[in-house]
């Protein structure tokens, strides 16, 4: 199941829901219309199907118009690893037990808790020994 994007129209009293990001370069006089970015940027504007289709720019600017879908596209499986391997990354950073050249957690087959912290809860995840 695909969840549609809550992100609105930038455009005054429009409440339609967003399916392209317009962005200015200014220093080309170019505006750049393009898919529903996947972040809300302080210096890009949402638009509607409407109010895309009716971009007017100011007289010497060029309009850069790419593809648009009005459907949502699927999860792409590269922007899923990628996001793996960023917390990975991240939490590498910050255990100092995993510098260069050592193993990820993950490589070493199956994870101990620290010595002293059997059973003991953090957040929402519990490390469970294998019973097997």
């Amino acid at each position: 199941m695909l969840v549609r994007s809550m992100r609105r129209c930038s455009r005054s009293v429009c409440s339609e829901a967003a399916i392209a990001t317009l962005t200015y370069v200014y220093a080309d006089s170019t505006a750049v219309l393009g898919p529903l970015a996947l972040y809300a940027e302080p210096h890009c504007y949402d638009l509607c199907p409407e109010h895309a289709d009716r971009l007017t720019v100011p007289r010497g600017w060029e309009v850069l118009r790419l593809a648009i879908s009005e459907q949502p596209q699927p999860p792409n499986p590269d922007d899923l690893l990628a996001l793996a391997d960023a917390v990975r990354e991240a939490a590498a950073e910050h255990r100092p037990d995993v510098g260069r050249g050592s193993r990820p957690p993950a490589a070493r087959g199956h994870l101990e808790p620290p010595p002293g912290t059997e059973n003991m809860r953090r957040g929402h995840l519990r490390i469970l020994r294998d019973q097997t």
